[in-house]
């Protein structure tokens, strides 16, 4: 076996390549990775770090297991200290507290079933109360690219870990953030499932009714392969269901604010900036875009610190607060304890339970078919400024997480370009509880033209595979397909740079046959719809592009109604797939025909 030169950042598709080209075997990785987190060990990355000694039986294991048929096959994951791990310490960040868990938390299960290596415990904000990183006995977690700065919390490790190449993905932990905001912080995506759809047996509750287990990563496809083994109801969780994930697609809409978001902290300006950039981008989706008033979501939000929520922490934490004096950091003790006081009654509780059946009313009819985009983060700060006010700081962090777990919404934080040197800027995709969907395919197709524009906060990923995970399958010429395009897809226009991020090239300018009806539809920015008609009609220009046919059907799967793709037939009678309109769209809308085609209508619109 040859010598292996290892990526900054360990990605599963450079991972599963290595393996199958017998280059790299497991225990190598492990021996690699323990390598990094004793360079890192001032990071603060780990309370119960990787050991092989201790790793051992799991790589001894991989070897009477078929990697076909366990789909996580020798991928190392590290596990947040408040998710149990049989054998190991479960602290909490709190060493009173530990307990040695004789069994595996469902999650962690599932996932070593599927053939992942439990690696080790990573640090967190005590009993998974902040969102900062810095409110633990085992020291400050240090951001993976600037150690000045805070890591975010309070799944701090387990995000540090996945962003210095320590781990190929990391579990954590969210209720108020805990799995998205370290995402931002440390250039990853941090995918955050509907709430019960991943079990949390075997986690150590903040507050039960609203906690998720979640995932970091370097990709989205490498996040929801995490969550395929990791999903589905288990019958000793209370607050487990079933909630299955629906074939990928796109929402119909995208909510931004209505007002520009407020930013805090050093990098305020920076981060408006990034802000600005990252709704450029979202333009050149080729998705209605309409900005809303999101007090719903800001009032939801504080339903979860001022409301009687924090009680729930309470009642799962109090007792041992009361007996143990001085067992926790002090900024968690402040919080926990203000979930005693005398305000939060049993009608209280109520009172808040009304108030939030309303506003997830409200966000069911705003959000249904649509996604809202905020930033996932306002700001960051220096660990100094942390230490200076705790409070205040922790506070600001979860300006734009705090709603989503009480509205019962699923989220993915994913990088969205840089605010500044080494200073990773991210977005969140919020979507209803059932249309997890939506996040997946809306994700890809962000991912692919931040990469394809250069905006992607993958900058260290794009030269160790990650640009080349999501470009691997267009290479092979013999398996394409041609695809007509009649709009933005075209060169030029907006989406050009989406058929080339799916490994697309232009093959020569065509018309269909003379069966057409060319209509603008109203979306922002503005497309056409081809509509073949069952008499009369027009013939309509457009271009004609081969796609590689591994990526065409995910291509066509990020298409929004009503458009799709279906047999065009072209002025000579041959027929390709492309882009085609449902008949309902042509009622009220406006009619462009008389054009010829929609470059000829852009430029005639545009003299006028």
């Amino acid at each position: 076996m040859t010598a292996v030169t290892f990526p900054e950042v360990i990605t599963m598709q450079w991972l599963r390549e290595k393996y199958a080209a017998k280059q790299l075997a497991p225990e190598a990785v492990i021996e690699e990775i323990i390598r990094r987190s004793e360079r890192d060990a001032a990071m603060n990355i780990w309370i119960t770090p990787p050991a092989l000694a201790r790793l051992r039986p799991y790589l001894e294991r991989l070897a009477l297991l078929d990697p076909a048929k366990t789909p996580l096959w020798g991928i190392p994951f590290a596990i947040k200290d408040n998710i149990d791990v049989a054998g190991l310490p479960t602290t909490a960040a709190c060493a009173e507290f530990a307990y040695t868990p004789e069994e595996n938390a469902t999650v962690v299960e599932r996932l070593v079933r599927a053939g992942a290596i439990p690696l080790g415990k990573t640090n967190l904000d005590q009993f998974a109360t902040g969102l900062v990183g810095m409110r633990s006995p085992y020291g400050e977690a240090h951001n993976a690219l600037r150690p000045e700065l805070i890591s975010g919390g309070s799944s701090s490790g387990s995000a540090v870990a996945v962003a210095r190449g320590q781990a190929v993905f990391s579990l954590g932990t969210d209720t108020a953030g805990s799995g998205r905001v370290p995402a931002a912080l440390n250039g990853l995506v941090g995918y955050k499932p509907t709430l019960g759809a991943w079990p949390t047996k075997g986690v150590v509750p903040a507050c039960a009714s609203l906690d998720c287990v979640t995932v970091f990563a370097h990709s989205i496809d490498d996040a929801l392969a995490v969550d395929s083994s990791a999903r589905g109801l288990d019958p000793a969780d209370p607050w487990s269901r079933e909630v299955a994930r629906s074939a990928r697609g796109l929402p119909s809409k995208l909510y931004l604010p209505l007002e520009r978001p407020a930013f805090f902290g050093p990098f305020a300006e920076d981060y408006a900036q990034a802000w600005d950039a990252s709704v450029q981008q979202l333009q050149l989706l080729g998705i209605a875009i309409e900005n809303v008033d999101c007090s719903l979501f800001a009032e939801a939000a504080a339903e979860l610190y001022e409301g009687p929520w924090v009680a729930e922490r309470w009642a799962d934490l109090g007792e041992f607060i009361e007996s143990r004096p001085g067992a926790t950091v002090p900024a968690t003790e402040q919080v926990l304890r203000s979930g005693a006081a005398e305000r939060h009654t049993a009608a209280s509780v109520f009172a808040s339970m009304h108030r939030l059946q309303a506003f997830k009313l409200a966000a069911k009819s705003l959000l249904d078919d649509a996604v809202l985009v905020m930033p996932t983060s306002g700001g960051t700060w220096t660990r100094e400024q942390v230490r200076e006010q705790p409070i205040q700081t922790n506070t600001a962090m979860g300006a734009y997480t705090n709603h989503c777990n009480l509205l019962d919404l699923s989220a993915v934080a994913l990088p969205s370009g840089d605010a500044a040197e080494r200073l990773p800027f991210g977005i969140t995709l919020f979507a209803l509880a059932d249309q997890e969907h939506l996040l997946e395919g809306l994700g890809r197709l962000y991912a692919n033209q931040t990469m394809e524009s250069g905006q992607s906060g993958w900058a260290e990923c794009s030269q160790n595979g990650a640009v080349a995970e999501v470009l691997s399958e267009t290479n092979d010429a013999d398996q394409t397909t041609l695809v007509a395009v009649c709009g933005l897809h075209m060169r030029g226009f907006a989406l050009e740079r989406q058929m080339h991020a799916f490994g697309a090239s232009f093959v020569r300018e065509a018309s269909t046959a003379a069966k057409y009806e060319l209509i603008k539809l109203p979306t922002t920015p503005a497309k056409p719809g081809m509509i073949k008609l069952d008499r009369g009609g027009v013939s309509v220009a457009l271009e004609i592009w081969r796609m590689p046919l591994a990526r065409f059907g995910e291509f066509a799967a990020l298409i929004p109604a009503p458009l799709g793709i279906g047999k065009v037939e072209l002025e000579h009678g041959e027929e390709v797939p492309g882009f085609i309109c449902e008949g309902y769209a042509l009622e009220g809308a406006e009619r462009i025909s008389a054009y010829g085609g929609w470059r000829k209508y852009e430029q005639a619109t545009s003299i006028m």
